[in-house]
């Protein structure tokens, strides 16, 4: 019965007079969604409504929703019937046939909500909520009435098409992928970084990522699960350009320079440089990172304090506030756990301290970077310059 889904949207609404600029976004992102599906779509864009209409009968329902449940902006998937205006008599038969195939139990209670858009329908509102509701008791004696709490609601919409339904499916909210620029994500393969992408990118923000490598103490798996939890969270952000730079011989240089309780502090430092240097290349408007107050050394506020003076664009940290079992949450939700937890060590593990600074002052790690200056200019310009560059898309 249903070939076609009534999207709705929230924030959207309120943007004014740059209200279609934002439609046009979530059109092209629903577009991008369910290109990859075997069903044929088209995406309707009128009268502040947004339809999906499938255009072959075996299009895979289950599929296309969990298809629009990836498309930020999308607060409601409404499994829809379509229908000509052919009267009343004709409307009411075609929702007392879908509630019959719909509920195979009519012991419910019920309430119509109806819409009329269009002013020259005979009925108004409330008469076609009253005419309506009349009709289905009539068809379902074992129905009855509830306006304050009902088990089901029909909403149902006069306008040049009239559409009903009784479902709304949550969507996952937010602003449609690209209407709020654009930043660079420091992804690792834990399970933060994944979650910080994901919760930026639901603000409407377009992400690239620079994930730092160090072979041979870290291997082609643990590169190859940044790539997949890329993979996973570009189902909800769209492509992602994804930076993997070789930063061994940045890591071991510090390793061998500078104090070991402040080796984390001083390799985030010239991280948080790198993926700048690449996000002003991309014209991104700021840097994420999956930082949360102190859930280790290198994130309480004197560090992040430290980290941020190398930075001169913006740090967005979704997760600032969170405890983990939080951020466990959005991971499972969003399908990267599974991969996070894969055990293949990224480069911030393998050189940790014993011991790593909690309150780090400035002037000290100003003068344990001094040891660094004369070859770690020549070291990050080469790491910069053969840093491999991939797009990263979600599996078809």
């Amino acid at each position: 019965m249903y070939r076609a889904f009534l999207i709705k949207y929230g924030e959207i609404a309120i943007k004014g007079k740059n209200r279609h600029l934002f439609e046009d976004a979530l059109v092209r992102q629903i577009r991008y969604a369910l290109n990859p599906l075997e069903g044929k779509f088209e995406v309707i864009k009128q009268q502040g409504r947004i339809f999906v209409e499938a255009k072959n009968e075996d299009f895979d329902y289950e599929e296309t929703v969990a298809a629009l449940q990836t498309v930020f902006g999308i607060v409601g998937i409404c499994p829809a019937v379509l229908v000509e205006d052919q009267g009343f008599d004709q409307l009411a038969e075609d929702i007392i046939h879908y509630l019959d195939e719909t509920y195979a139990d009519k012991h419910m209670t019920f309430k119509v909500e109806a819409r009329r858009a269009r002013k020259n329908y005979p009925k108004t509102s409330p008469e076609i909520n009253m005419d309506l509701g009349e009709r289905i008791l009539n068809a379902f004696p074992d129905m009855s009435v509830d306006v304050h709490h009902p088990d089901v609601t029909l909403y149902v919409e006069i306008r040049e098409q009239i559409n009903f339904y009784s479902e709304i499916i949550p969507g996952p909210g937010g602003m449609p992928v690209g209407t709020n620029g654009r930043a660079m994500l420091l992804l690792s393969g834990g399970i933060d970084s994944p979650v910080a992408g994901y919760m930026i990118a639901k603000r409407g923000v377009a992400i690239d990522a620079t994930y730092f490598h160090a072979p041979p103490y870290t291997s082609e798996r643990a590169k190859q699960k940044v790539v997949d939890l890329a993979r996973i969270i570009s189902k909800y952000t769209g492509p992602i350009r994804l930076h993997i730079v070789n930063f061994t011989d940045c890591q071991l240089n510090i390793y061998e320079k500078c104090p070991h309780e402040e080796l984390t502090i001083i390799m985030r430092r010239y991280m948080m440089e790198i993926a700048e240097h690449f996000a002003n290349e991309n014209g991104d408007l700021g840097l994420i990172t999956g930082e949360s107050i102190g859930q280790v050394a290198s994130q309480t506020m004197h560090s992040l304090m430290a980290t941020n003076e190398v930075c001169n664009l913006p740090v967005y940290r979704p997760l600032i506030g969170f405890d983990k079992q939080e951020i466990i949450t959005v991971s499972e939700k969003i399908g990267a756990y599974e991969t996070s937890i894969l055990p293949f060590e990224d480069c911030c593990t393998i050189f940790v301290a014993k011991h790593p600074v909690t309150k780090p002052r400035l002037q000290n790690i100003h003068n344990s970077e001094k040891k660094l200056v004369g070859n770690m200019e020549e070291l990050v310009k080469t790491a910069i310059e053969t840093t491999e560059v991939i797009l990263v898309e979600p599996e078809e």
